[in-house]
């Protein structure tokens, strides 16, 4: 081998390009690691024109600093951003470095729409579940309430506001909707009233029968007050719960009431 010239030479040449390699990966590496390269500022913006409403500096000194490690260049933005996302109200955040010594990170908040389940979580516009302050969900209004098995959310969100523009001509709103593990609507209204929808046996089911409802209510009121339940899972009518309704004793004469089919 020693007397092969050309892998010599090849062998020599290798030697150099690896120690070239080495020095120049030292060289960064020592470069990288100036002070002048330290996080000094972490700049936080909004992803959309609002402004943050629940998510402040103090909220982000608490759960956020202490997971940051590196500098500009060994910062893992992954983990950064990981790290605000678990911050409450966070739904959204991306980071990117700004030379030489900042971090950007612009934040998208939830927007709470009403509670989720009994255990204290909250259903965002956007259909989200997430986990923040009841309280300060609440500040401006008291929030709708929504259950459903898991992975609903969508769903349930989808029918609230069709619920929402179905119920308008009676001027009544949805306080309240609960889909049951067997896939079954309830929902109640502003007037304290609870209406039960049943199932879905087809994609129109639903709005008939809510259409149905709209279309008796008038006359319904106009007999009874104070109603606490329909069943609207009749096919040809309803079933329905009143506080002072009392059924005749026998013999009286009572009261008519027109039935609408």
């Amino acid at each position: 081998m020693w007397q092969d010239v050309k892998a010599l030479n090849a062998t020599s040449s290798t030697l150099f390009v690896l120690t070239l390699l080495a020095c120049i990966a030292s060289g960064v590496w020592w470069v990288s690691q100036r002070p002048m390269f330290n996080l000094r500022t972490i700049r936080v913006e909004t992803m959309g024109e609002d402004e943050l409403r629940h998510v402040n500096n103090l909220t982000l000194r608490n759960n956020v600093l202490g997971k940051i490690k590196g500098n500009f260049f060994t910062t893992d933005l992954d983990a950064v951003r990981q790290a605000f996302e678990s911050v409450p109200w966070v739904r959204r955040a991306t980071i990117r470095r700004e030379w030489p010594n900042q971090l950007i990170v612009a934040l998208e908040e939830h927007e709470a729409l009403g509670t989720w389940g009994e255990d204290g979580r909250l259903l965002s516009v956007k259909g989200d579940i997430f986990t923040a302050n009841l309280a300060e969900a609440e500040e401006d209004h008291v929030l709708p309430e929504f259950e459903g098995p898991e992975g609903s959310e969508k769903e349930v969100l989808s029918r609230y506001s069709e619920l929402r523009k179905w119920f308008a001509p009676l001027k009544l709103v949805p306080e309240a909707l609960s889909l049951s593990s067997r896939y079954a609507w309830t929902v109640r209204l502003n007037n304290g009233m609870s209406v039960a929808l049943g199932r879905e046996q087809s994609s129109t089911t639903l709005k008939e029968r809510v259409d149905r409802l709209t279309g008796i209510y008038p006359q319904l009121v106009t007999h009874l007050q104070n109603i606490e339940t329909i069943d609207m899972r009749y096919q040809n009518g309803l079933a329905l719960s009143a506080k002072g309704l009392k059924i005749p004793a026998e013999g009286a004469k009572p009261k008519p009431v027109t039935v609408v089919r």
